[in-house]
Formats: structure tokens, C-alpha cells, sequence
């Protein structure tokens, strides 16, 4: 089924159940306003008997008389007009009503012109017997529906008055049948309506559908939802749109990588290509020739391995699943510059590191480290001095070399990008900006300047301390 039409089944449901409430309570409430009325009528009929004297019984069969009322049964000479009267009095009095009184022995005693007697309950019996109490009951007789009245009259006597509720069922049942008339015509326009409001409402979830089907179908990123109005569809469609666009920018930084990266390594692979191919000639090379041809080879195997790393160290996504772990900054750092210190032949490298733990993944922060420390190297002097500080949670390394052109500072962290005055070093341009992902995807940052008095000052985080420096066992300060 349906999502439209889920929603007009549930809008029929709901407005049924309302359509069925509705009903039961108007039912009930005419049935109750009928019903009052007629008990009001049956006591306004027994008042006078109950306030008065009332009609005398002994209690002995055949020596109790009723109330006379227009002669006796059978003595009156227009008796034959009386008989044809009642014949034609609807049955037990109709609208008006039926009276009838009841002895403590429960002897039923029923006035001229009432017409048969009406059954005596034993509660009714009760109530003659004690002469006090109430009840009002509905019971058939001879397929007649009646209401009955028992009313205590006082002398230890009981009087009865009923009416027949043929009026009240046949208003009742009418009523039932327009209330379900109406209430089944009002469910189903209560569906057809709903299910038209759904459609109504759903259209733009349909153009939302239509429109990311057919970006699955036809991949095209460039393509966008249209954002109408600022409801939840429209908040909706701005939030696909801006996963569109993160995704878009992701496809195109992993192409620009892929650009760059077979462009950079179309020079290397193309050097070897050639020294090779030269080495196919080996025997017409002198020793040195060959020694050279050799060593430039090894050379270009390096460079073209580093570049590869870095490459796929790039590629890695950012938000890694890899395992986090508590990372001692401070020994990396000092271990990363007891490497450069070991090829960096007369360079100085000064440090000052407070102890720093840090949440993230120890191969990450030591390529990043490791690359930092390589690029200063890379541009201090044969015999200058690099400055390794950790303060903070903030690793800063500074150069006394050329610093960074105004012009190039904006890029340093860029894939491939490689200073003019840096084209003829070795290097893919790739190291800073695998420190910039580094420190990114630890939730930190990655920043260059120039220092005031000259030279180069990058300064990276690795997302706040686990722990203060005070808990942490120092490390070793080295100049």
C-alpha cells in the first residue's frame, strides 16, 4: 500500500471512530431525553394517587373494590358504549398512560377503562407490601414495550402507572438508521478526502523522489532539488542538496588528486623509463657512466616510492575508522627529531617540549610530525637551527631559512603545490598537506607564517589534551 494512500485509510480510521462516537453519544442522549420525558409523565400519573389516600384494599380476595371511575363494569347502562371505547383505546392507554394498584398480597386491582392488568415483579410486590420505595423498569407485555412505574403509596399498598414506548423505539430506530446513514457517508468522504489531502500533500515528496531516482539512475551532481517555501519538505530538500554538495566537492578532490598525482608521476616513471632503456647499452657505458646511471636510478626509485605514500596517504579519508588511542605528542615529537637530527648532518635542532597526550592515531600524527620537521630541514641552512616547541597541545617547528613568499603562503597546504624557488628541490609538494589532513582529521588545525626576526613558523594541533601536562610523566629536553 501506499504511502497516500496509508495516510486516507488512517484519516477514514480516525474519523470513523469520531463518526462512532459521535453516534453512541447522540443515541444515548435522545434515548435519555425520551426516556425523561416519559418517566415525568408516568409521575405526574401517580402523584395524585400517592399524595392522596389512595384506593382502599383490604388484603381478601373478593372484598377489595377499585376506584370508580364513570360506573362500574358491567352496571353502567351505556355499558356498551364504555366496552366500544376501550376496544378502541390504543393498547395500555397509549400516550396517556396505564394505572393499576397493587395490594400488600399482591392482589392487582385495575380501574375501569384501564384494560388488562400488567404483571406484578416481586420487586413491585415488595413495594406493596411495605407501602414505601420506587422503581421504574421497561418489560413486554403481550408484545407491547412499556414502561413501568412502582411507586409506594403509603397504607401498605403499592399503585403501578405505565406507558407504552412505541413512539420512543420508532424515534430511536429512525434515529439508528440515520446516524448510520450519515455516519458511513461521512467516512467515506472522510477517505476520499483524505486520500486527495495526501496526494495534495505528498506531491512534493514525489518531485523529491522522481528527482533522486533520477540521480541514481543518471549520476549527476551537478544537479540540485528544488527548496520551495521553508517547511519540512523544503528543510529536507536543502539538506540534499547540501549532501549533494559535500559530495560533489569530495568526487572532485579525489579527481584533482588523481589528475595530480599521474602528473607527478609522469616524471619519475619517465626517468626510469629511459635510464633503462640505457641500460640496455650497459656495455658500451665506462664504469662511472654506469655507476651514475645506477645510483640515479635508485635515486628515482626513492622519489617515486615517497611520492606513491604520499599519494595513498592522502587518499585516506579523513574521518578513518582506524583505532584511536592515547598519543604521547611530546615522544613522538622528540623521537621524530632524533631522525632528523641523524641526517641532517650539522643542523641544530632546539626543543622545548611539555609533556602532551592526545586522543588520536599514532601513524597519522607521526607522518605529520615527520613531515614537519622535514620541511624545515629541506629549508634551513647547512649549519641553522630548528626550533621544535610543544606548548599548549600546539606543536610549532620554526626555520631560520628563507620564509615563506607573501605569495605562496595562502597555498602551503595545498596537494602539489611547490613554491617557484622549490621546483628544483626534491619533493612532490605533497608533505605539508598531509600535515594539514593530519591535524584536520584529529579535529585540530594547521597554520604557517612567517616569524617576526625571519624564517618559517608552522604551528599545528592535534585536537585538545586527554590530560593536563601536570599528569604527565615529562619528557627529556634536548638541544
Amino acid at each position: 500500500m501506499s504511502l497516500r494512500h496509508r495516510i486516507g485509510a488512517a484519516a477514514g480510521i480516525a474519523v470513523a471512530l469520531t463518526v462512532i462516537g459521535v453516534a453512541i453519544t447522540v443515541y444515548v442522549a435522545v434515548r435519555s431525553e425520551l426516556y425523561n420525558q416519559v418517566d415525568t409523565a408516568l409521575n405526574d400519573r401517580a402523584r395524585p394517587f400517592v399524595t392522596g389516600p389512595g384506593p382502599r384494599t383490604d388484603g381478601d380476595e373478593g372484598r377489595g373494590a377499585p376506584p370508580q371511575q364513570g360506573g362500574a363494569r358491567g352496571g353502567d347502562p351505556g355499558g356498551g358504549l364504555g366496552a366500544a371505547a376501550a376496544a378502541s383505546r390504543a393498547p395500555f392507554g397509549g400516550p396517556s398512560g396505564h394505572l393499576q394498584f397493587v395490594s400488600p398480597t399482591g392482589r392487582v386491582t385495575v380501574p375501569p377503562d384501564e384494560g388488562a392488568a400488567i404483571p406484578v415483579s416481586a420487586r413491585a410486590k415488595e413495594i406493596a407490601r411495605l407501602g414505601t420505595g420506587r422503581e421504574l423498569t421497561n418489560t413486554h407485555v403481550h408484545g407491547v414495550h412499556l414502561r413501568v412505574l412502582t411507586v409506594g403509596s403509603g397504607s401498605r399498598a403499592a399503585v403501578q402507572v405505565a406507558r407504552p414506548l412505541t413512539e420512543e423505539d420508532d424515534v430511536l430506530r429512525n434515529l439508528v438508521i440515520v446516524l448510520v446513514i450519515v455516519g458511513a457517508g461521512g467516512i467515506a468522504l472522510a477517505a476520499l478526502l483524505g486520500v486527495l489531502v495526501a496526494r495534495t500533500a505528498l506531491a512534493p515528496i514525489a518531485r523529491f523522489t522522481r528527482r533522486t531516482e533520477k540521480l541514481t539512475g543518471n549520476p549527476d551532481l551537478s544537479l540540485r532539488l528544488e527548496v520551495e517555501g521553508k517547511d519540512e519538505l523544503a528543510r529536507l530538500a536543502g539538506s540534499f542538496n547540501a549532501t549533494l554538495d559535500a559530495l560533489e566537492s569530495s568526487v572532485a578532490a579525489q579527481r584533482h588528486l588523481v589528475a595530480d598525482a599521474s602528473h607527478e608521476l609522469r616524471t619519475p616513471i619517465a626517468s626510469l623509463r629511459a635510464n633503462v632503456q640505457t641500460l640496455e647499452e650497459a656495455h658500451r657505458l665506462s664504469p662511472e657512466e654506469l655507476r651514475s646511471l645506477r645510483a640515479d636510478i635508485v635515486e628515482e626509485l626513492d622519489e617515486l616510492t615517497a611520492l606513491v605514500g604520499d599519494v595513498v596517504e592522502l587518499a585516506r579519508d579523513s574521518r578513518s575508522t582506524a583505532e584511536v588511542d592515547d598519543v604521547r605528542l611530546d615522544e613522538i615529537a622528540a623521537a621524530q627529531v632524533e631522525r632528523a637530527r641523524r641526517r641532517a648532518g650539522e643542523l641544530i635542532f632546539e626543543t622545548d617540549l611539555e609533556p602532551t597526550i592526545v586522543s588520536g592515531q599514532p601513524d597519522r600524527v607521526n607522518r605529520a610530525v615527520s613531515n614537519l620537521l622535514d620541511n624545515a630541514r629541506k629549508w634551513s641552512p647547512h649549519d641553522g637551527t630548528v626550533e621544535v616547541s610543544l606548548r599548549d597541545g600546539t606543536l610549532s617547528v620554526r626555520d631560520h631559512g628563507p620564509g615563506f613568499d607573501p605569495v605562496d603562503l595562502p597555498h602551503v597546504f595545498d596537494r602539489f603545490y611547490r613554491a617557484g624557488s622549490a621546483r628544483s628541490m626534491p619533493g612532490s609538494g605533497l608533505g605539508l598537506a598531509i600535515v594539514r589532513q593530519a591535524a584536520e582529521s584529529h579535529g585540530g588545525f594547521a597554520r604557517a607564517e612567517n616569524a617576526p626576526d625571519g624564517g618559517a613558523l608552522v604551528t599545528v594541533g592535534f585536537g585538545p589534551a586527554v590530560r593536563p601536562s601536570s599528569e604527565v610523566e615529562p619528557a627529556l629536553r634536548t638541544s
